[in-house]
């Protein structure tokens, strides 16, 4: 299990230019694995606090992605947050790449992964959503995907 968590300032968004070593590179929200016992909300605040240095509170449920790999066996989830409220300072050295602010609408220009480039617009809409996403490991591609709003 997985937590993200967009933090918003104003019209502005913070994000992770995540460098190619460390995978998955572009931009990002910050976010990470839920360690045990913790709770969603409580991993989606601490990955902040540990990726940016900024302390969050006011964080808002927004949806859930499912990726699966039948081939595999497996199944992944991330639980996806939004916070408006944010206090602290940006580290100076943060551990997954360059943090930056950037309008909302200036950010979907930024090179990104295209499972993020899907849900960021569904951050800022009413109510929650679901994705679902089924992976193809033997071609190492995605075979199907779906967006539900709730």
């Amino acid at each position: 299990m997985y937590t993200l968590c967009m933090v918003v300032k104003g019209d502005k968004v913070l994000l992770i230019k995540r460098p190619e070593e460390r995978g998955y590179p572009g931009f990002v929200a910050p976010g990470g694995k839920v360690d045990y016992p913790e709770s969603l909300s409580a991993a989606a605040i601490r990955e902040v606090k540990e990726e940016t240095g900024l302390t969050v509170r006011n964080i808002t449920y927004k949806g859930l992605d499912e990726y699966v790999s039948p081939h595999e066996n497996i199944r992944h989830m991330v639980f996806n947050y939004l916070a408006d409220d944010v206090e602290g300072e940006l580290l100076d050295d943060p551990p997954e790449g360059e943090l930056s602010w950037f309008h909302r609408e200036e950010a979907l220009q930024l090179p990104m992964q295209s499972w993020f480039r899907r849900k960021f617009p569904l951050f800022f809409k009413k109510g929650t959503f679901e994705i679902h996403t089924v992976w193809d490991a033997r071609n190492n591609r995605e075979a199907e995907h779906f967006i539900k709003k709730i």
